[in-house]
């Protein structure tokens, strides 16, 4: 996700504003393909709670840190999950993306907990169930502490490491999931290049310092915490990861659809020589080419960038704001995943699209809107295969803590009682009439 980070590009907070952008004038036909999934996106580390073994937990626990608050018990979804599931069904969706915690099956290199890996079991068991698709992410940003202090992804043992365990949890439950994802937006830190000023550089960096200092270790190198230097490194160490990992995914199902998700910004041009598509060849171009092998694509979108020949353009004036002062403009979600869809051919998955912000009327006014464009994608021709909502529930988001609220759903932080917002309700209703 990338809004979540725009603060510190910003600078500023600013309120969510009341109206949604309106759709593009071509209307589409109401009904969603037969089949279409409807769902919501979790992520573990960001609600299980007390990830110890989690590469990011000690950062999270120390000074200095770039990490707002630590996340301590998250939602307590370790737990809670049965909940979670209920919820969702409830909603009237029908799938559910959720990710497997690597530090919890592998919290030792080379020990791997049959406990967790059962545990996970169970949770596939509890979407079919309920009737819900189970969609599987098998490496949502964080890694276990010990692979994070070898290096990380510019180990040159990474990919290798990544698909051992891959093996693992695929013999564990790749018959009984839908679709599996093995990297969870791996060009998010090509994105940050452009938007984070150098002083987070700084601090991430100062971060991990004090993190490779503490290990006795000459450096920790995470995936969405980095170093500017490395960014590169841990690039191609991802690259080449998930080419591994959807081997060894395959060789234990070979018709399990596999792929990843990629963070898109809805790129546009404005005048003459637009500086658009060299920003598109640096952040998506490799990502892209590398998809066209993979059995779909996961698109994840929460906001439009407008290009001229020098720089982003500021957004117009009387333009929505989400909770960090990123423009919310509903049609990005569709220009994000005909872009893809054109320059890969592959199938479409929207794996999240939300928008973080207090003002729940927001929400629920931008979710229609959103989907109202990308229907007419579909109506014109793109294979989307389902709409996964970010997120199910108010959750920890990185390095800004509680403080961004995605949720459909809020969270008391002391009791964990989930309570569903009205744009729950909204969502619900399209899905369970599979029509806008």
């Amino acid at each position: 996700m990338i809004d979540r980070r725009s603060l510190l590009a910003a600078g500023a907070l600013l309120a969510a504003s009341p109206a949604v952008s309106s759709a593009a004038a071509k209307r589409p036909t109401p009904a969603f393909p037969k089949g279409f999934l409807w769902g919501v996106a979790t992520a573990p580390h960001q609600i299980e709670g007390n990830n110890v073994s989690s590469d990011l937990w000690p950062l999270e626990n120390q000074q200095p840190t770039i990490f707002a608050q630590p996340s301590g018990d998250a939602c307590n979804s370790l737990e809670l999950w049965a909940t979670d599931l209920d919820i969702v069904k409830a909603l009237g969706l029908t799938s559910y993306r959720f990710g497997v915690e690597w530090s919890r099956i592998e919290p030792e290199k080379g020990l791997f907990s049959q406990a967790m890996l059962d545990h996970y079991k169970a949770i596939v068991a509890g979407c079919h169930a309920r009737g819900l698709a189970p969609l599987v992410t098998f490496n949502h940003f964080t890694a276990p502490r010990w692979f994070s202090a070898q290096g990380g992804w510019t180990n040159p043992d990474a990919p290798g490491l990544f698909a051992r365990y891959c093996d693992k949890v695929a013999r564990a439950i790749g018959a009984d999931i839908a679709m599996a994802m093995t990297l969870n937006e791996p060009n998010i830190l090509l994105i940050l290049k452009n938007i984070l000023p150098p002083p987070v550089w700084d601090m991430q960096r100062q971060t991990l310092a004090a993190a490779s200092k503490r290990f006795g270790v000459e450096k920790y190198v995470c995936a969405n915490v980095a170093a500017l230097e490395d960014v590169e490194a841990i690039e191609q160490g991802l690259k080449a990861g998930h080419k591994a990992a959807r081997a060894a995914i395959k060789a234990v199902r070979s018709d399990l659809p596999v792929g990843f998700t990629l963070s898109v910004i809805d790129d546009q041009a404005s005048g003459r020589n637009s500086m658009r598509d060299k920003v598109r060849a640096e952040v998506y171009g490799a990502w892209l080419e590398i998809s066209r092998g993979d059995d779909f694509i996961g698109v994840q979108n929460y906001e439009r960038a407008v290009w001229n020949d020098k720089a982003r353009l500021p957004a117009p004036d009387g333009a929505d704001h989400n909770w960090s002062g990123t423009e919310v403009w509903a049609p990005s979600l569709a220009g994000a995943v005909r872009y893809v869809h054109e320059a890969t051919k592959v199938p479409v998955l929207v794996s999240e699209h939300g928008v973080g912000t207090d003002d729940d009327a927001l929400r629920a006014r931008f979710i229609p809107a959103a989907l109202e464009g990308l229907k007419q994608a579909i109506d014109d021709g793109v294979p989307v295969l389902g709409y996964m909502h970010w997120s199910l529930i108010d959750n920890f988001e990185w390095i800004f803590g509680y403080k961004p609220r995605f949720g459909l759903c809020s969270v008391d932080r002391t009791t964990f009682v989930r309570t569903p917002k009205p744009s729950a309700s909204v969502l619900g209703g399209i899905a369970r009439r599979n029509s806008l």
